[in-house]
């Protein structure tokens, strides 16, 4: 069994502790219980969250965990030098150590991101990288994998995080079976951008978001207007009236953005040709696809991959 521990501070984010559901429900997925959770304090005792809630944890003892995660705070707090101490003990045995949001101002502090790449809340990347300057900040990315350390953005990131593991412990239809009983769309992968262009159109019924969430899923097929209109039981005529006054954009437009957002993800972070990728991302063929880069990005898919590589290895 492996033995995970979560950090908390006084005042912690509740929704950081929100990762531990994918451990409790990985255990419950495959029928046995694969993870033993812990959630530690420098005192123990009960810790209040920043909502006033109290949580019962165990005081820093015993470093014998299999993977720790540190969690974050809505404010940077000053970190003690026992939790310092533990942190920096601890990543000697760990398997895994990893931050939540301004968890990883932790990490940082304790010397464990000095040269590594490294993803936290938007909100407190440039402050992270201005505290930490040997750190290799990526400020939109959901969570980061470098080595041993796992770090993620603030909020539902960190389910994503922990999700990342589970799929690297007990493989991906554990994960995708975790996701779907936490009721979650789809898992973001790791390096997927933490400004999405779902959120970004946010339609405001049901029958529109469902209609992108089917456009999502299904980027390499058509998506013609009668095709959309007919997932949301309209005429093309009314669809079409509905989803711009709803999004603000054209479906049209809404697809190539959900399109673009798919392949950038793709050309950065994967190693598929850019034929497969405007394939697989449904344009209608790679010179489709250079085009709509040009247009949004100003860059060729080339490029951005290019960039992409040199700002890993810088």
């Amino acid at each position: 069994m492996q033995r995970v521990g979560f950090i908390v501070m006084e005042g912690f984010q509740i929704m950081c502790f929100a990762a531990a559901s994918v451990f409790e429900f990985a255990n419950l997925s495959i029928g046995k219980p694969r993870y033993d959770v812990h959630v530690l304090s420098e005192h123990g005792g009960p810790i209040r969250c920043s909502l006033g809630l109290s949580m019962d944890t165990e005081r820093f003892r015993s470093s014998a965990f299999d993977t720790l995660i540190v969690g974050g705070c809505p404010e940077i707090v000053e970190s003690s030098p026992t939790l310092i101490a533990f942190v920096r003990r601890s990543v000697k045995s760990v398997r895994r150590i990893a931050s939540v949001w301004t968890g990883a101002f932790v990490l940082a502090e304790a010397g464990i991101l000095d040269g590594r790449r490294v993803a936290t809340h938007w909100l407190n990347g440039r402050e992270l990288q201005r505290r930490f300057p040997t750190v290799k900040v990526k400020e939109d990315r959901i969570f980061i994998v470098d080595g041993p350390v796992w770090t993620s953005a603030g909020m539902s990131g960190g389910i994503d995080l922990a999700l990342g593991m589970v799929e690297r412990d007990l493989g991906a239809d554990v994960a995708r079976l975790v996701a779907k009983k936490l009721i979650l769309h789809h898992r973001r992968a790791a390096g997927q951008s933490q400004h999405s262009a779902l959120l970004d159109l946010d339609p405001k019924s049901d029958r529109i978001q469902r209609v992108l969430a089917y456009a999502a899923k299904n980027l390499r097929a058509p998506l013609s207007v009668n095709e959309l209109a007919h997932q949301a039981h309209l005429s093309p005529r009314q669809f079409s009236r509905a989803f711009r006054a709803e999004t603000g954009k054209s479906p049209a437009k809404a697809v190539e953005d959900l399109r673009l957002e798919a392949a950038r993800l793709m050309v950065e972070q994967g190693n598929d040709s850019i034929e497969v990728i405007a394939d697989e991302c449904g344009f209608a063929n790679p010179e489709r696809m250079r085009r709509a880069f040009l247009r949004a990005f100003s860059q060729p898919p080339q490029v951005i991959r290019r960039n992409a590589r040199i700002a890993d290895l810088a």
